[in-house]
């Protein structure tokens, strides 16, 4: 179980790996969520295109900006 309160079910769009971290990015509906992690836990969970997923956001601050 996780503590975030913040989660979004999706689907992995895209997955670059580099020789330590992967950038993963989760369409969930129009948006789209990138996370970085490291390339072991992309191993690790056997992330592929097209698996269905959670983006989970735990922050401690949301910045907005306008114009």
């Amino acid at each position: 179980m996780l503590s975030a309160r913040n989660q979004f079910k999706g689907t992995v769009t895209s997955i670059k790996v580099g020789a330590v971290m992967a950038e993963v990015v989760v369409a969930v509906g129009p948006l789209e969520f990138v996370a970085a992690i490291t390339r072991g836990s992309t191993e690790g969970m056997n992330l592929k295109v097209g698996d269905e997923v959670l983006a989970v956001v735990k922050a401690t601050e949301v910045m907005v900006a306008k114009g």
